[in-house]
């Protein structure tokens, strides 16, 4: 029985890939994105398999699908999917998502230049600069960031103890600078990252308690910031971002680089109207900025704005069917 024909517009943003389904969206239930989120994962999880996974993604797939609009005010929606699951919020899609939206018109915006989207963490306001048919870049100004845990000590198996941070960027970070056990992100190989975070995360999970003050579904931690040296120029900072099961982030990651303002905000290192250019792994740079401060529940918070930008490369239409005996997709981890 045939489960279905989904055509995607493939692009990625500053490195990493970004699959927009523009077809066979399932009909959430729910008022909210986050509750839109929660029918997803309940019922439809196996779309998201199917077209992250192998063979039809790989460990750093991500993607996601445009609603229409769940506020009056609002331009759309999106539901992110990628290989860790249905992420709250995604920095990185949302650039790549907007850009080949935009440009294949598939999302007109009532404002040319701006748009105001709903996403499972919330809603987000959207500028963007296009020449002809082409977007140039895209500034997203993200949901209120904060920092959840200052110097937490970790006890990591195989490893021994890391002083870290977690941050709130519309996913949950451990960040972790340089230090005894951690030389530092340029002293490290992908592989090195890539056998550390999953330990990191569970030992952060174990030992810390994260849950969003304004809505109990977005908890845990689910990604690993390493920072480290720099290698392109301009940039302020660099950093590998952890996430899935095998995942090195190719961008320098938009929630992360939201949880990363507000982390160096809380320690005095960044103030409002600051800019801090966050470059990835291969060197690829987003330009962040502490917009303004506000709250979080009880905690001091920012509003961060993370610019960056996506290429259009391809489109395809992606069968399931489940004659298939990988019709679902699977992982070698």
């Amino acid at each position: 029985m045939m489960k279905g024909t989904f055509f995607c517009v493939d692009a990625h943003t500053c490195g990493n890939p970004v699959r927009l389904v523009t077809s066979g969206h399932p009909n959430l239930i729910g008022r909210t994105m986050s509750e839109k989120r929660q029918d997803f994962l309940a019922n439809y999880d196996w779309i998201r398999k199917a077209l992250m996974f192998e063979p039809r993604g790989h460990d750093m797939m991500s993607g996601s699908f445009l609603y229409p609009p769940c506020s009056d005010n609002s331009d759309a929606s999106i539901l992110f999917i990628e290989t860790s699951g249905c992420l709250p919020m995604c920095g990185h899609g949302t650039i790549g998502t907007v850009t080949a939206a935009i440009e294949t018109g598939l999302l007109t915006p009532k404002v040319p230049g701006k748009l105001t989207l709903d996403v499972p963490a919330g809603q987000i306001s959207i500028d963007y600069k296009q020449t002809e048919n082409k977007v140039d870049w895209v500034k997203i100004y993200n949901v209120p960031a904060y920092l959840a845990h200052k110097d937490a000590i970790l006890d990591v198996p195989g490893l021994g103890t890391l002083k870290v941070d977690v941050s709130y960027g519309g996913n949950y970070y451990v960040i972790v600078e340089p230090q005894e056990n951690f030389p530092g992100l340029r002293n490290w190989s992908a592989g090195d990252i890539l056998h550390w975070s999953p330990i990191v995360r569970e030992a952060a999970r174990q030992q810390l308690v994260c849950v969003h003050p304004d809505d109990p579904t977005v908890q845990g931690v689910s990604h690993v910031l390493w920072t480290g040296e720099t290698i392109s120029e301009g940039s302020d900072g660099a950093n590998a971002v952890f996430y899935g099961d095998k995942a090195i982030d190719r961008s320098p990651c938009g929630t992360g680089t939201s949880a990363r303002l507000a982390q160096l905000f809380a320690r005095g290192v960044l103030k409002v109207g600051d800019t801090y250019t966050h470059e990835s792994i291969i060197g690829s740079q987003f330009i962040g900025k502490v917009e303004s401060s506000t709250k979080v529940g009880n905690y001091d918070a920012i509003m961060p704005s993370i610019q960056g930008w996506a290429r259009v490369f391809g489109q395809n239409a992606i069968t399931i069917d489940d004659s298939d005996p990988y019709a679902f997709g699977f992982q070698v981890v």
